[in-house]
C-alpha cells in the first residue's frame, strides 16, 4: 500500500460517561483524537502505512497522546516537540432532541505555536504518496496556517497527492483572519476536496440549491451539484470534489450518504439510516479515511471508493471515541448489504 501523511493537532478529549451532562459529571473518560489523527487511525486499521505529523509538548500528556497513536499503528517518526500543553476539548454527548456540545480549551497549545521551517517536509514526504490536512489546522493560528501552506507547496513540488477536508470550525478562527482570507491559497494546492454545505458557505460563500439542513429529513444529492462544480472552477487543480450528506432527524438518528463529482459524472452512494448513534464525533474523519483508502485501492472505480467511505463512516457512528476502529472486512460486509449486526462467532 502507498504511504499517507496527515498533519494537524491531536487533543485530549474529556467526556462525561454514560451520556451525562457537564453539570452531572464527577469524572471524565479520556480519549485522544483530532481530525487528522483520526484519519490516520482509520488508515492504519485498513493496513495502510501512515505517518501523523504534529507538535507535542514534551511532558507526560504529550507522551500519552503519542503512545495512543503508536497503539493504533500510526507512525510518529516526524512528530516534533515544543510548547507547554496539549489542547483539550470537552464533549457532552447528546441524545434524541438534545444535541452534543463541545467546549474548547486549546489556546496556546503546542501546535498553535508552530512556525514554518520547524518541520522538514521534504524528509516527511520522501517516501509518501498522499498528504492530508483539514481546515481545522489553519484555523488554529497564523503559524499553523503558514506551516500547512509550506507542507502543501512541498507536497505539490514532490508530486504527492494532496487532499483536504474543509472542516469549518467557527469557534477556532480567532487570530484576526477570516477563513476566506486564508483557505483559498491552501485549497488551491489540493487534488481532492471534501466539504459539507457549511464548509462551502463559510469558506467560499457557496450555497447548495434549496437546502435547509435544519429540517431533519434526508438531503437531495443533486442539490449539491452546483456547489461541487463551482468548487472545481474555483480550484482547477482538483480532480474530485466530494460532500457528505447528513440528514439530522435527531441527535440519535441521522441519515448518511455522500456524493462525488469528478468533473463529468456525479456519483451518489447508498443512504444509511443510523438510528442509534453511539458517537458521531469523527464521522467526517472516518469518511475521509475511507475515501482515501477507497481512492487508492480502487483508483478506477469512483463509485466503489465513495461507497466504501460512506459505509466506513456509518460504522464509525457505532463506535465510542473519535476514531473509526473498523476493519476493511467489516466495511466491505456492510457495503455488500449485510447490516444485520449478528454476532460473529
Amino acid at each position: 500500500m502507498k504511504k499517507v501523511v496527515t498533519f494537524g493537532e491531536i487533543m485530549l478529549r474529556l467526556t462525561p460517561p454514560a451520556m451525562r451532562r457537564f453539570s452531572q459529571a464527577s469524572s471524565f473518560d479520556v480519549i485522544y483524537g483530532g481530525g487528522e489523527s483520526n484519519v490516520a487511525v482509520s488508515l492504519a486499521n485498513y493496513g495502510v502505512p501512515v505517518e501523523f505529523v504534529t507538535r507535542l509538548p514534551e511532558n507526560d500528556i504529550g507522551k500519552c497522546a503519542m503512545m495512543e497513536l503508536r497503539k493504533q499503528g500510526v507512525g510518529v517518526n516526524h512528530i516534533i516537540y515544543g510548547g507547554e500543553r496539549l489542547g483539550i476539548y470537552f464533549l457532552e454527548i447528546g441524545a434524541v432532541s438534545r444535541g452534543s456540545k463541545v467546549v474548547y480549551d486549546r489556546a496556546h497549545s503546542a501546535i498553535s505555536q508552530i512556525k514554518p521551517g520547524m518541520i522538514d517536509w521534504e524528509s516527511v514526504f520522501k517516501d509518501a504518496d498522499w498528504f492530508h490536512w483539514t481546515g481545522i489546522t489553519p484555523a488554529i493560528s497564523q503559524g499553523a496556517a503558514d506551516a500547512c501552506l509550506e507542507a502543501i507547496q512541498t507536497a505539490n513540488k514532490m508530486g504527492v497527492t494532496v487532499s483536504t477536508d474543509l472542516n469549518y470550525r467557527k469557534k477556532l478562527w480567532k487570530y484576526g483572519k477570516e477563513p476566506g482570507e486564508v483557505m483559498p491559497d491552501l485549497v488551491a494546492g489540493c487534488d481532492i476536496i471534501l466539504g459539507n454545505e457549511e464548509d462551502a458557505e463559510k469558506h467560499f460563500n457557496l450555497h447548495p440549491d434549496n437546502v435547509d439542513v435544519t429540517v431533519g429529513h434526508s438531503i437531495d444529492a443533486k442539490s449539491y451539484l452546483s456547489v461541487l462544480k463551482q468548487l472545481m472552477e474555483m480550484f482547477p487543480r482538483a480532480k474530485k470534489v466530494i460532500t457528505t450528506l447528513r440528514g439530522s432527524i435527531s441527535a440519535s438518528h441521522n441519515s448518511w450518504s455522500g456524493v462525488l463529482y469528478d468533473g463529468e459524472t456525479l456519483f451518489e452512494a447508498p443512504t444509511y439510516q443510523i438510528t442509534h448513534i453511539v458517537d458521531r464525533v469523527g464521522g467526517g474523519d472516518s469518511f475521509m479515511g475511507g475515501l482515501i483508502y477507497g481512492l487508492m485501492q480502487y483508483p478506477d472505480d469512483n463509485q466503489k471508493a465513495l461507497n466504501f467511505a460512506v459505509a466506513a463512516s456509518c460504522l464509525k457512528h457505532t463506535i465510542y471515541g473519535d476514531a473509526n476502529l473498523s476493519t476493511v472486512a467489516e466495511v466491505e460486509k456492510l457495503m455488500g448489504g449485510d447490516a444485520s449486526g449478528r454476532v460473529s462467532r
